[in-house]
């Protein structure tokens, strides 16, 4: 009985420690982010059913606190946009703001909201736009979701997704197939150039069936997949799923930096992977001093 007592004690403080690690931010905070008054940083992060799942929100608004805009997909209700809102506010002194998809999407087993959230001292105007309308109610299971901002005089439309990874590939490759309708419907509803489509698409950017709206409207991944992973396993990176879309030639506004925030350290893949996120950050850079379309 004493030795079973022993164990279990063991057991709890082994538990507890790992926990208690974790709680003290053991995250990688090496990489300099630029923070330059005359750029913006806009970011897309799958949160991994933030609201439901238990969460460290204090590790997550950390590394959310580096950018100015950020796409969250994964969202499971407002409650945990708002607790993301607090931390953030805390964090930097700053105050932020969000938008919030005005209901859920997907299929009955499984629904989720998109939300923006963003500082608000760098952005003049923000309007919601709401839904992509689907052309019939196959192109997707979860309708991509956009906004309006104008960031200095950059003026911009964000569309953020999550594509369905489904039982065969097939059905991840006929919604790539389907954004160059997206990358449309955003543009004739507000005249606008500079389209920014971000998020998880569930296959590499790569992929052929993104090329329908290559050829169309130029627009074109930003992230290299064979040298950018962006999701978790419990030991390891696997997998690019995430990206961000534009026309290079009209969004004359990026910088040209880019990239994956890493946040694993001490290869702590399986407690990130739980409490944060099984997906990484990924971010790219506008010059805000101009509207060059």
């Amino acid at each position: 009985m004493k030795n079973k007592l022993i164990r279990g004690l063991v057991f709890v403080l082994l538990v507890f420690g790992i926990y208690s690690c974790f709680r003290k931010e053991k995250i990688n905070e090496t990489i300099d982010v630029n923070r330059d008054k005359n750029k913006i940083l806009v970011a897309s992060f799958n949160a991994m059913r933030l609201g439901e799942k238990q969460k460290d929100y204090r590790t997550l608004s950390k590394i959310l606190a580096k950018f100015d805009l950020i796409g969250l997909e994964e969202v499971m209700n407002e409650k945990g946009v708002k607790k993301v809102q607090a931390y953030l506010e805390k964090l930097t002194k700053e105050k932020w703001d969000y938008i919030i998809s005005e209901n859920s999407v997907g299929s009955e087993n499984y629904r989720e909201y998109f939300a923006f959230i963003y500082r608000k001292s760098r952005f003049s105007e923000v309007r919601e736009l709401g839904f992509y309308k689907e052309k019939d109610e196959n192109e997707f299971m979860r309708e991509p979701y956009g906004a309006y901002f104008k960031a200095g005089n950059f003026d911009f439309v964000y569309v953020i997704a999550h594509s369905v990874f489904g039982d065969k590939e097939k059905q991840r490759l006929l919604e790539a197939a389907n954004y160059v309708n997206v990358y449309e419907y955003f543009s004739k509803l507000t005249d606008e150039d500079d389209i920014i489509i971000a998020g998880d698409f569930n296959t590499p950017a790569d992929n052929m069936a993104f090329k329908n709206i290559a050829d169309k409207y130029n627009v074109k991944y930003i992230l290299n997949p064979e040298e950018n992973l962006t999701t978790l396993s419990d030991s390891k990176l696997v997998s690019s799923y995430d990206n961000f879309f534009i026309n290079f030639e009209k969004t004359k506004e990026f910088t040209g930096n880019f990239g994956v925030y890493n946040f694993i350290k001490n290869n702590n893949y399986a407690i990130i992977k739980k409490y944060v996120s099984d997906h990484l950050l990924i971010f790219s850079e506008y010059s805000t001093l101009e509207d060059l379309d």
